[in-house]
């Protein structure tokens, strides 16, 4: 199992949104992508993290 480093999941969040607001047309193919990171972090064993997170 790789390492999950918390910072990640956020970082393809926000680059995704930069992406949209720069090139729109791609919305399609950025959401994609998007699901398909945090499908596979999630097959990882990633778990979300913060304060608010309890399990």
């Amino acid at each position: 199992m790789l390492p999950y480093h918390p910072y990640l999941g956020p970082v393809v969040a926000l680059a995704a949104g930069i992406l949209i607001l720069i090139q729109p047309g791609l919305l399609s193919v950025i959401v994609a992508i998007y699901l398909i990171v945090t499908g596979l972090l999630g097959l990882m064993g990633a778990r979300p993290s913060g304060r608010w997170w309890r399990g």
